[in-house]
């Protein structure tokens, strides 16, 4: 896939863990696993959104595009 998800590295970042993300965004742990492994499909401008606002950071900070 061509786009890196590194939701990993900006939770380690921000010292949080996927149980505190889960609770702060209000995501299930399973949606949030998935989306935190690269084995997301898709992910809604507004889930985006409130993980930045949690996460301080901007949506380039989660998602990188590598050319394969």
């Amino acid at each position: 896939m061509a786009i890196i998800v590194n939701l990993d590295v900006m939770m380690a970042r921000r010292k949080m863990s996927l149980n505190e993300l889960s609770e702060k965004v209000g995501l299930t742990l399973a949606n949030l696993s998935i989306l935190k492994t690269g084995k997301a499909k898709a992910i809604r401008f507004s889930t985006l959104e409130t993980i930045c606002k949690v996460l301080d950071c901007q949506p380039g900070d989660i998602l990188e595009y590598r050319d394969e």
